[in-house]
């Protein structure tokens, strides 16, 4: 599919959970499968980037939110991902319009995300095995942060290290 949307979110900072950048605080999250309920308030009128409603509608893709544990109303980010057999492709990823910039609320969340995809393709079987489309400027980016290696053309691929590395580091339970 060639008019796939290119990740670009940035990865603000690797943590084990999400962090609050006032308090310091280190909030536990969950990732929860989305329903259209959800998606009410996630809208480009809200500061939404993406079409989350057709994302979710789309066969072969699910939808997950992060949330600060017991507080699954408030999404904190959003993913987007088709398990393709061998690996998981993630297809869209973004921060809530409140995790962005100078003034955002937490940091962490797209690392969070991605290590959820990766242990999501540990459990599949997969060995972590990810992969998504990049923007050009941030292969490099994705390179430090998260182990992407490009593999060709815009196409980022977290290998089984890398993707344990992430695993362990927002799932210390399974440690």
């Amino acid at each position: 599919m060639a008019n796939r949307n290119r990740i670009d979110v940035w990865i603000d900072r690797l943590t084990n959970s999400i962090v609050n950048t006032i308090s310091g605080d280190s909030l536990p999250t969950d990732v929860i499968e989305v329903t259209t309920q959800d998606l009410k308030l996630v809208t480009k009128s809200r500061g939404w980037n993406f079409n989350w409603k057709g994302e979710l509608k789309k066969g072969g893709t699910k939808v997950y939110k992060l949330t600060v544990v017991n507080n699954s109303d408030i999404i904190q980010g959003l993913i987007s991902i088709e398990d393709k057999g061998d690996h998981i492709f993630v297809n869209l990823i973004e921060n809530a319009p409140f995790n962005i910039g100078k003034k955002k609320l937490y940091e962490g969340v797209p690392g969070n995300l991605f290590a959820f995809a990766c242990k999501l393709s540990w459990d599949n079987g997969n060995q972590g095995f990810v992969s998504f489309i990049s923007k050009t400027t941030l292969m490099e980016h994705y390179n430090k942060t998260l182990g992407a290696v490009n593999v060709f053309d815009k196409r980022m691929v977290i290998e089984p290290r890398e993707a344990l590395k992430l695993i362990k580091q927002y799932f210390p339970e399974l440690k």
